[in-house]
């Protein structure tokens, strides 16, 4: 059975979180939610349930935050998004509504950030490292989106055969538009913060070490004027409208594309696993670097296939 929602901010803090960190500022009515997940920093359906506990209570409870702020408590990594592990077992099993009510939890929480300022809740977000897939996904619908120098962000589903489906292609296309959307999911390349920011994705780009003072600048600003702002993201969220049944189609057709994911595709997937499971193990190389190399693999292989082409129809011609 749910908990009941909580009362006031003793209630809001009260409860035994196990991958969330709170934090309450009463002069700016502000909770830092700062998280950190084991043994991989990702959307694991416990911290999925934690975060909507949260989010719930903090609806139960009308004009008691003014301000949001989630970071992350795992030293350069933000969220490495989707729990690969998971969805190998989910595929292998060829169970898809398993598939469709995970991706439909990751729906319901982008869902809540898209509707904040309805709350009167202004929300900011700092990335100080790898922001994946699902982790991407989920930075999109905030109101300020900030991203320290070093840290890296994209969409590398297509690289295993898969797209992010919790809302990269709507927050992306409404934020940059359509041709970066379509560049940036169907590339599954990496980006630095600072061609993030140039594509409008990234509000702002702060020095390594400098994204708690560019949080501090954002809040105190946005607060003077408070309902001012709360009033136009509202307006801008009418002029530039999200779908809830368009997401969640999405996931249910996210989660059927899953499951015609062939034996290759789900070792990559098992692959970049291990790589985030040796980042958040304090290892220099991470999922990034995996997936780096296999972009190269990928490139290599498009390559020695147009080799053997040209071969095929040079060896053509020269029969002919």
């Amino acid at each position: 059975m749910k908990p009941a929602p909580a009362v006031g901010v003793p209630g809001l803090l009260g409860r035994p979180y196990r991958t969330i960190r709170l934090e309450w500022s009463s002069e700016l009515r502000l909770l830092r939610v700062r998280t950190c997940v084991k043994p991989i920093q990702c959307y694991s359906l416990a911290a999925m349930g934690e975060l909507q506990q949260m989010l719930s209570d903090i609806s139960a409870n009308p004009g008691l935050l003014r301000h949001f702020v989630m970071t992350s408590d795992v030293p350069r990594v933000f969220n490495f998004g989707g729990d690969l592990a998971l969805f190998v077992l989910l595929v292998r099993a060829g169970d898809v509504e398993s598939l469709k009510l995970y991706g439909q939890r990751c729906v319901d929480l982008v869902w809540w950030m898209e509707n904040a300022a309805h709350l009167g809740i202004h929300t900011t977000v700092l990335s100080q490292g790898d922001t994946l897939g699902g982790g991407l996904e989920s930075v999109l619908p905030f109101h300020k989106v900030i991203f320290e120098k070093s840290a890296n962000a994209g969409f590398p589903e297509v690289l295993f055969n898969l797209f992010p489906g919790m809302g990269a292609w709507d927050f992306t296309i409404r934020k940059a538009g359509f041709a970066v959307a379509n560049e940036m999911i169907l590339s599954g390349r990496l980006y630095s913060a600072e061609e993030l920011h140039y594509r409008r994705l990234v509000d702002v780009v702060a020095e390594d070490g400098e994204g708690e003072a560019a949080i501090e600048r954002v809040v105190h600003d946005v607060d003077q004027r408070h309902r001012g702002t709360m009033a136009a993201l509202r307006a801008q969220r009418l002029a530039a409208p999200i779908r809830y049944e368009t997401l969640s189609a999405i996931v249910d057709l996210w989660a059927e594309s899953a499951l015609g994911l062939t034996d290759r595709d789900l070792r990559l997937m098992e692959r970049l696993a291990r790589a985030q499971a040796r980042k958040a193990g304090g290892a220099d190389e991470g999922a990034v670097e995996e997936i780096k190399r296999m972009e190269l693999e990928n490139a290599w292989g498009e390559r020695r296939t147009g080799i053997d082409r040209r071969a095929g129809s040079d060896e053509r011609r020269v029969r002919g």
